[in-house]
């Protein structure tokens, strides 16, 4: 004879069901809550990317922590709908997004790593969330590869120019905004170049010199995403190979038949 659930037992049990259906579900109601969500996500990540330049105003404590009780509710959220515990906790991005909290819950302390909120950005457009709600036509075509490459290029921007500005705006004469750490970040990562702003000692080389390779190599990952013969995600259910061209009826390895399916 089973025992009956208690109470609590069955609101837990609908809370989680509505946290799914609201993070996982297909319904039209779903997908706008999510829309509403990611557009508010936006605003987040406008304030992160901000925050230097308003963080001396009396408000911004106020916003801080107002924000890092909404990351932490949806953490414990996301974390509470989905199936598999372990699985959750193994995402990049869920071990970001703990990141971004504690830079919000304890802004004293971790003021230099402040810049690392910027990574909420990369989190957003590198999440099944996002490619669930908003780029459900265009989820594992050659749109994805090129946005997501472009979010990461603009992510490295502003954490280059928040390392930049947290350790060079009382040291460098050149640096005395976070607009001209701005500045030097973009015209650096873009070999420009022009001179105007430098950054003075060794340390100030090798940083220039790291954002100079990253920006080349993100600028030809985005060019690879454009132009390189594109391939779907299949996984070939003989030997497992992961990508195969869109028309591709055989596997490439192995020779398996294949059947992808196809939308159009």
């Amino acid at each position: 004879m089973t025992r009956p659930s208690s109470p609590s037992t069955g609101r837990l049990a609908r809370l989680r069901k509505a946290l799914n259906d609201f993070y996982f579900g297909e319904s039209q109601r779903a997908v706008r809550m999510r829309l509403a969500w990611i557009g508010f996500d936006l605003i987040i990540i406008g304030f992160f990317i901000l925050a230097p330049l308003i963080r001396d105003r009396p408000i911004f404590l106020v916003v801080d922590y107002t924000i890092a009780v909404i990351v932490a509710v949806d953490l414990a959220a996301r974390m509470f709908a989905c199936d598999n515990f372990k699985a959750f906790l193994r995402r990049p991005t869920v071990w970001v997004d703990f990141l971004v909290l504690a830079t919000l819950l304890v802004p004293q302390l971790f003021f230099n790593f402040g810049f690392l909120r910027a990574l909420r950005l990369w989190t957003l457009f590198n999440s099944d969330f996002f490619w669930r709600t908003v780029g459900r036509r265009y989820d594992d075509t050659r749109i994805e590869d090129v946005t997501r490459a472009l979010a990461t290029l603009v992510t490295f921007v502003f954490i280059a120019t928040g390392f930049v500005y947290t350790s060079f705006v009382t040291t460098n004469p050149g640096i005395n905004s976070y607009v001209d750490a701005l500045y030097f970040t973009v015209t650096t990562l873009t070999t420009t170049g022009f001179g105007d702003i430098l950054l003075t000692g060794t340390w100030g080389r090798i940083l220039s010199i790291i954002i100079m390779i990253v920006g080349i190599t993100m600028f030809l990952r985005i060019a690879q995403a454009i132009f390189r013969p594109y391939k779907v995600r299949f996984a070939c259910p003989a030997c497992g190979l992961g990508m195969h061209d869109p028309d591709a009826v055989h596997c490439k390895a192995c020779g398996e038949l294949i059947n992808i399916p196809d939308d159009e």
